[in-house]
């Protein structure tokens, strides 16, 4: 057993935790590789991050997959990507059903290459019954849009008398992101040193708790994940109030 894990507080477990996979490229380039494999090296930080959350009993754990700006990068790096992400699920299903991990889905996954949507469709599918750790695979995704077709929708709704102005809150925002069935990140991990948010759960992460890693994703293991989960216990979560009322 790792000695960090040891120093964890099971009993002040995140049960959301969001990761910002960043730094495949920088990987590769570090170690003379082609971008490719270091896309290809970053699956397995998925299964180390899968694997450590499933030891804590972490329920929720969402991934940025893919981005709407990803879509900007050289084709032949999207197609790769695409291909990486079927033939790493393909690959990991059965450990997941194995191990009793949900999956879902949040973004425009209908933007996805047709093999590329009919395998997560098939993994969501397949896995609807399990009842462990649901991991979340943001794809296609752009927080700005997402907040901006819940506007809309929730305007519509005003425009043909189903709801009024006044019936407007953040609890009926919720229920129009793509997240509306999944409570908002406790816990924010982001890889590389890098310290932004880059368009990822900016409604959901309002009172989430950031923890910024130098590590590369590729090199991203259990014990980085732990010692982000020690990090996130030893702060005080106020959420506005002060110290005195938290403690009461």
């Amino acid at each position: 057993m790792s000695d960090l894990l040891k120093n964890i507080n099971k009993d002040k477990i995140p049960q959301h935790i969001a990761v910002v996979m960043d730094g495949n490229g920088r990987w590769a380039k570090k170690n003379g590789y082609l971008r490719a494999i270091g896309h290809k090296s970053g699956v397995k930080a998925v299964r180390e991050v899968v694997q450590a959350c499933d030891d804590l009993g972490v329920k929720y754990l969402t991934l940025y997959t893919f981005s709407t700006e990803n879509w900007n990068r050289p084709k032949l790096e999207v197609n790769t990507l695409m291909e990486l992400m079927v033939d790493s699920l393909t690959k990991e299903l059965s450990g997941f059903m194995k191990n009793n991990v949900r999956i879902l889905t949040i973004g425009d996954t209908d933007d996805l290459p047709n093999r590329c949507k009919k395998k997560f469709a098939d993994a969501v599918s397949k896995t609807k019954t399990n009842t462990g750790l649901n991991l979340i695979f943001a794809l296609s995704y752009s927080s700005r849009k997402e907040i901006l077709t819940a506007v809309k929708s929730i305007t519509n709704s005003v425009l043909n008398n189903e709801i009024k102005t006044e019936d407007i809150n953040s609890e009926l925002m919720d229920k129009h992101l793509y997240t509306a069935a999944i409570p908002d990140p406790d816990l924010l991990i982001r890889t590389s040193g890098e310290q932004r948010i880059s368009n990822f759960l900016l409604w959901q992460l309002a009172y989430s708790e950031l923890h910024f890693t130098s590590v590369l994703w590729p090199d991203f293991k259990k014990d980085d994940l732990f010692a982000a989960v020690i990090d996130y216990q030893q702060r005080e979560r106020r959420f506005g109030k002060t110290s005195e009322q938290i403690k009461k």
